[in-house]
């Protein structure tokens, strides 16, 4: 990692998978025959809805907080985040002792919001629509002292969370299943930039895309024009609360142009056929913005025939009152 630029690199990625080894669960590569059956290629499925609090973000909040100094520890730490990335950081922070505020969103599912307090975090809720979170967790920064654990751009939780791409490409080369295609769900990118920095070094490099929810496709925009684009603001809506980032982060976007393939939007619809799909075919729950990835393979979104694709099921952390809904949906 370049001091000058604090743009990670697959050092940094490396450095991260010994520091979460032993605390952070690997996941494994899972395959399926009617997946591959109806997509006409091989399919492996990474289920970080298996990780530590339900989804891939612990890894890249541990990452970040481990390498707290002891009076940065003792300050605490503050972070924002709709669901996953708030659990992430407060079992982090329940693990290493240190005390945690988490700004989300007042109409966050509600087992986010308090899984995130059964950590042991202080809670702070805001309306999406009206407030700043970015506002109101550096206000509270600036008070108390702690230290702002952003949810995606920050190289430590980059590098974090590149520790998926690092487990793919060492489990799928003993099955001689190296992936062709890889598909992350995106956000604030910095998921899909950890991956693709794993795989940066390799032989073998895949087309790596970014999977996001259609209106919030900001990264997929932003590859096409060569610059960060933002959202637009009111109207537009969707299931996946956890991918409603506005813009690209400035670190990800950095590392998402030079090594991403492309981005892929999905539907609503598309969205919640894959949880059914993955419920009734994989046994896995997933939430919304978990089922992005697999939503774009399942409705053609990128032509897979012929090849190996790794996709990610990123998160299980949905409302089971929701859940029941979707998945009785025809």
């Amino acid at each position: 990692m370049t001091a000058a630029t604090l743009i990670p690199d697959l050092a940094a990625v490396r450095a991260a998978a010994q520091r979460l080894q032993g605390v952070a669960m690997r996941t494994p590569l899972l395959q399926n025959a009617v997946l591959d059956a109806r997509v006409g290629g091989r399919v492996l499925i990474k289920p970080e809805l298996l990780q530590r609090t339900g989804s891939f973000k612990f890894r890249g909040a541990y990452n970040r907080l481990v390498q707290l100094s002891p009076e940065e520890r003792a300050a605490g730490v503050v972070a924002w985040s709709s669901g996953n990335h708030a659990q992430g950081v407060a079992a982090a922070a329940n693990i290493l002792g240190i005390h945690a505020r988490i700004v989300m969103p007042a109409d966050a599912p509600r087992i986010k919001i308090e899984r995130t307090r059964g950590y042991g975090a202080d809670v702070v809720t805001y309306d999406r629509f009206r407030e700043s979170r970015e506002e109101i967790g550096t206000a509270l920064a600036a008070k108390t002292g702690a230290v702002i654990v952003p949810p995606y751009d920050d190289p430590h939780i980059v590098a974090g969370q590149g520790t998926v791409g690092l487990e793919i490409a060492e489990d799928a080369a003993p099955l001689g299943a190296m992936p062709d295609v890889v598909l992350v769900p995106a956000s604030g990118g910095g998921f899909v930039a950890g991956v693709a920095l794993a795989f940066s070094a390799s032989p073998e490099s895949p087309s790596i895309y970014c999977v996001e929810p259609e209106g919030f496709d900001d990264h997929r925009r932003s590859l096409i024009e060569g610059a960060r684009v933002t959202n637009a603001t009111g109207g537009a809506a969707t299931i996946c609360d956890a991918l409603m980032a506005p813009k690209p982060g400035e670190i990800t976007f950095a590392v998402n142009r030079r090594l991403l393939a492309g981005g892929l939007a999905v539907s609503d619809t598309e969205v919640e056929a894959a949880m059914r799909f993955a419920f009734e075919e994989l046994k896995l729950v997933v939430e919304p913005g978990g089922a992005v990835a697999l939503a774009a393979l399942l409705s053609g979104k990128i032509d897979t025939r012929g090849k190996t694709v790794a996709l990610v099921l990123s998160g299980g952390n949905v409302d089971p009152v929701f859940f029941a809904r979707v998945i009785a949906a025809d």
